[in-house]
């Protein structure tokens, strides 16, 4: 703003400041509504701590997109864990999936979280501060177990090797650096969808309501504090009753039975 008027913000009139945050929010370029309302908050604290009137900011009500979760489907969930070369990736993909866990969550996994003998994985202290138990797929317990024998991890299950990956200054592996196993698994894979981190939470969350997984048990494993959180996957789901077969399939059975 001060680079946009030559001045410095505080000297602008009220008249000015709207104009700008309107032109602000016009913008194709804007990052996104947030960066707005980040931006209108700023404002607002400067003109305050300088002893000025700020009340003719208002914020706009700024009317979020309902957006759905994009899924992978369980067979490029498959070609993901075929196109991992390395265990360690595997495992990542296999984790963030079987477990549905966040990156954040990922990355803290020590070696005392994992309960082998009740097939559990213990979650600690994520986010919202709370602790909770996840299923652990016989399939990861075996190549946990092999992965341990051959790396000898000290704390954490994953610890950073460098670049590209990167390290973290406590010896866990980087978010970077899951995020940039998850991309070229997936490009590896030849998937075309813009596969990110989460988006094998949201698989993990949709498959388990597909399997018939009741929506509470679901909220549970992906840690959601509000039911809402986890209803938004009943919109991605297919269920026999929701998704009837295409009509289209009952033409091609009814041309093949009359030949």
């Amino acid at each position: 703003m001060a680079l946009h008027f030559n001045c410095l913000p505080i000297d602008l009139s009220p008249e000015q400041v709207k104009d700008y945050l309107y032109e602000l929010q016009q913008r194709s370029k804007t990052p996104s509504q947030t960066y707005f309302k980040h931006t209108v908050y700023g404002l607002r604290f400067l003109l305050k701590t300088e002893g000025l009137p700020y009340g003719h900011l208002h914020l706009p009500t700024i009317a979020r997109p309902h957006t759905l979760p994009v899924i992978l489907s369980r067979e490029e969930i498959w070609k993901m864990l075929q196109a991992a070369t390395l265990l360690k990736h595997r495992l990542l993909v296999g984790l963030l999936y079987g477990c549905g866990l966040r990156c954040m969550e990922l990355r803290n996994i020590e070696l005392k979280h994992l309960d082998f003998d009740r097939k559990l994985l213990h979650i600690v202290q994520s986010k919202g501060n709370k602790d909770r138990y996840v299923p652990l797929s016989i399939h990861l317990i075996r190549g946990i177990q092999s992965y341990t024998n051959a790396t000898h991890p000290k704390r954490y299950l994953f610890e950073g090797t460098g670049n590209p990956e990167g390290k973290d200054f406590d010896g866990r592996y980087s978010q970077r650096g899951v995020q940039w196993a998850v991309k070229t698994i997936a490009n590896n894979a030849q998937i075309l969808k813009d596969v990110n981190v989460h988006m094998l939470r949201h698989t993990y969350a949709t498959h388990l309501l597909e399997d018939g997984v009741n929506i509470i048990t679901v909220q549970k494993l992906m840690g959601h504090s509000n039911i809402e959180s986890t209803m938004i996957y009943l919109h991605v789901c297919t269920t026999p009753d929701q998704f009837p077969n295409s009509p289209l399939d009952k033409v091609f059975e009814l041309c093949k039975k009359r030949k």
